[in-house]
């Protein structure tokens, strides 16, 4: 996918490969800079099995999807540490996720340990640096120069292979096995100084014969490796918070659940908690896990999963999702899902597997960070060697503060920082407000979205289908209808089906056996009662079995102009009656739908119902009519979405994400709206928590935010680059007579990485634009005719 995405070329969600396929994510040690993460993806890339390597500078981590017959773990390692750098131990499988056990406490003491550390050595060399600055340059010379030299030589030395020793360690590592990195760059540049003045202050005559005098550059390298360290030690704490979304999201899970067993209420930790045991929750307590009430009643604040201010009701049947609030009643509930299995963790993984992803734009940059350390070394020596031979006196002095300058100003950690940093953030971000993105392509592709598709049911509406009106047919009982199609309908799992079987159960009717029952996708469905054909399903459907609907038409558009889905019965060749079915409207689709449209998108309505019922719904939410696209089966939405897109409309698919997947893995973006239990969904890039459709022009909105970040940042790596390697080279020398100190272009780098993050963590304030919504749809109310 380029920068301005295509649409997707399948029409149904890819087929399984015919091998066995594991995603694995490898912690690494030791990457400082974009060239180190292309040496890292590049090498793991080139491993016999692997499928797909990318590598994430900010969160240092790489995600590998491999075939596990070809390749494992420890094949995976050896190649990081052939690319030259380490894996850290990984965290044990049995636990519930790394950002949901001690793993994520171990990770952030490490991070804030390496921190603290980064900031010590920072201050310590930059006030040696200073220190000897200042005794270089004192008014009145304190010590002969030669002397000078030899007393600035030993806190020099310390500075350079002490506090330095980590870039060091970092250059070897790579020149061992052929690379080179930032590190290079800092200990070449430093090392070149540090060489030089102690060279002249051993051997001072080096310089006196060609009567130069012995200056040395101990301050200059003291205060460059500072203000390295300095710019990591502000770039670690910037990154350290980009991840702050995960950690948030892991600390709303509680660290104890109350457990009944034996009947004896007992408080035992989250790890503890098994599938099937019986949980109280309190007023005020957390729900630990997943799992659905059996007793008692209360109000649950699910908003910090998806977002929905108000309290949900639950009462005995209804799910529970973990790390949401009880508020006021107290009730027991059996646990349906623990550890790995939750919600809460589901959600950290797609947040996780999403900060780890790239977007197609960074193509750009990885292509340059191949290149780019070598091609800085080059033009180092070239600028030493043409100053020292075509420049003014002291030639030596002015090629070697060249030399420095431009090893020192070159930064490729901008680059690798510019996407990812982003990307981290805005998903972060996404996750916190009840949007799941799944990732860096996905943020791309929003982006583009002029199109927005609504499917009907669950979307727009509630997707909670009732019962509204039963019509019979001349000479019908109203329990011989409902008789019939409950009859039919026990076979099915459609929503319109447990309408009909509800509302027969509220009207004392018993449904009898029925046998070979068969779905008619899209249409209904028809089985066999006592021998005989029973039809329950749509007009279409029982025009192809003959059956005359000449007696109820009108009652069926009525229906439908009223948004009620018209379900006819037949049986035994003859027509019973018609079912109307309403499914209320959300009221926050109108809102969401003139969101999209001021913001110049333009939408549609997709749905399997009759065109009278899509045309009413598209009156209450604003949907122009022409733009209704009616009597869709599942199975041919994606094909519309397709002409859509050959229109050269880049359409955004908003479905249930089950029956409508096809069309969701076809548009450019799927958005699925997901309850709260159902996030992981494989067909969408988008998935809204909370199932709130006003979230779509959000999540578009949050999209076109974070590539704006991104665009920015790797402007300003580029362009940093490009105008500040050739003043360090001495470009402008001739017209200004001016060169660049090696301390300002250490200042530079440092700025030039810290300003990249801390322009991804704008972001963080990104706030959806969404007022509560205190209008309520009236509730169908089930009434016979007449």
């Amino acid at each position: 996918m380029q920068a301005t995405p295509a649409a997707k070329p399948a029409q149904t969600p890819p087929a399984a490969p015919d091998f066995p396929q594991i995603e694995l994510t490898l912690p690494i040690e030791g990457m400082t800079c974009a060239s180190c993460v292309n040496r890292v993806e590049r090498f793991l890339r080139k491993t016999d099995g692997v499928l797909e390597a990318n590598v994430n500078l900010a969160t240092e981590q790489a995600r590998v999807r491999f075939d596990p017959t070809l390749v494992g773990r420890d094949e995976l390692n050896r190649a990081v540490v052939a690319a030259g750098y380490a894996v850290r131990p990984e965290a044990p499988a049995a636990q519930i996720s790394d950002a949901l056990d001690g793993a994520a406490e171990a990770d952030a003491a490490r991070r804030q340990t390496e921190t603290r550390r980064l900031g010590q050595e920072a201050a310590a060399a930059i006030a040696t640096g200073l220190a000897m600055m200042a005794l270089a340059l004192w008014p009145t010379p304190l010590l002969p120069l030669a002397q000078l030299n030899w007393l600035l030589l030993v806190p020099a030395t310390i500075v350079q292979f002490g506090l330095g020793r980590r870039f060091y360690i970092a250059a070897l590592r790579g020149a061992r096995h052929g690379s080179t990195n930032m590190s290079t760059l800092v200990v070449l540049g430093t090392t070149a100084a540090w060489l030089y003045s102690a060279a002249i202050t051993v051997w001072p005559s080096l310089v006196a014969g060609a009567g130069i005098e012995a200056m040395t550059y101990f301050d200059s390298a003291a205060v460059i490796i500072g203000l390295v360290l300095a710019g990591r030690w502000l770039e670690a704490r910037a990154k350290s918070a980009t991840i702050g979304a995960v950690r948030r999201l892991a600390g709303l899970q509680p660290r104890v659940a109350r457990v009944v067993r034996d009947g004896a209420e007992l408080d035992v930790a989250l790890a503890s908690v098994q599938a099937g045991d019986i949980v109280r929750v309190r007023p005020g307590e957390k729900v630990p896990v997943d799992g659905v009430v059996i007793e008692g009643s209360s109000a649950v604040d699910e908003s910090m999963l998806t977002g929905e201010a108000m309290p949900v009701a639950k009462g005995p049947a209804d799910e529970v999702i973990g790390a949401t609030l009880n508020t006021s009643g107290t009730f027991l509930f059996r646990a349906t899902r623990v550890g790995r299995d939750t919600v809460l963790a589901q959600i950290v993984r797609l947040v996780e597997q999403a900060q780890g992803s790239k977007a197609p734009i960074q193509r750009l940059a990885d292509a340059v960070t191949g290149w780019f350390v070598p091609a800085v070394l080059a033009l180092a020596l070239a600028t030493f060697v043409v100053w020292l031979v075509a420049g003014p006196e002291p030639k030596t002095t002015f090629a070697l503060v060249n030399l420095i300058s431009v090893l020192v100003i070159a930064c490729p950690c901008a680059m690798g920082l510019a996407t990812p940093t982003a990307i981290m953030v805005g998903t972060g971000r996404g996750a916190e407000v009840g949007i799941l993105i799944r990732g860096g392509e996905a943020l791309q592709s929003a982006e583009h979205v002029d199109t927005v598709v609504f499917d009907k049911t669950g979307t727009l509406t509630r997707g909670r289908p009732a019962l509204a009106e039963i019509v019979p047919a001349a000479g019908v009982e109203q329990a011989e209808l409902l008789r019939v199609a409950a009859a039919v309908e026990k076979g099915s799992e459609h929503p319109l089906a447990a309408a009909i079987l509800e509302g027969a159960a509220a009207h004392a009717v018993t449904a009898p056996s029925a046998t070979g029952f068969e779905a008619a996708a899209g249409y209904g469905a028809h089985a066999h009662i006592d021998d005989r054909v029973a039809i329950v399903g749509s007009a279409r459907l029982m025009r192809d079995h003959e059956i005359d609907l000449t007696p109820l038409m009108d009652a069926a558009q009525r229906a439908a102009a009223a948004a009620q889905t018209p379900v006819f019965v037949a049986f035994d060749g003859r027509l019973l009656g018609m079912l109307a079915i309403a499914d209320p409207i959300r009221p926050e689709a109108a809102t969401a739908i003139a969101d999209l449209q001021r913001s110049g998108r333009t939408t549609w309505l997709l749905t399997g119902d009759q065109r009278l019922v899509g045309e009413s719904v598209a009156r209450q939410v604003g949907i122009p009519l022409e733009n209704v696209i009616a009597d869709v089966r599942p199975a041919d939405k994606a094909a519309q979405i397709k002409t859509l897109q050959q229109q050269g409309k880049k359409v955004a698919m908003v479905g249930d994400g089950i029956n409508d997947a096809p069309a969701l893995a076809q548009a450019d973006l799927g958005v699925a709206i997901g309850t709260g239990t159902d996030v992981a969904m494989e067909a969408s890039d988008v998935t809204l928590v909370g199932g709130d459709p006003r979230l779509v022009a959000t999540a578009i909105s949050l999209s076109a935010q974070t590539m704006r970040i991104i665009r920015q940042n790797l402007f300003w790596a580029f362009a940093y680059n490009v105008v500040l390697i050739p003043v360090a080279m001495g470009v402008l020398y001739p017209f200004t007579g001016m060169l660049l100190d090696p301390i300002l272009a250490a200042g530079a780098m440092a700025f030039s990485s810290v300003s990249v993050v801390a322009n991804s963590l704008r972001l963080r304030r990104f706030q959806p634009p969404i007022a509560p919504v205190t209008a309520r749809a009236a509730e169908p109310a089930m009434r016979p005719a007449g």
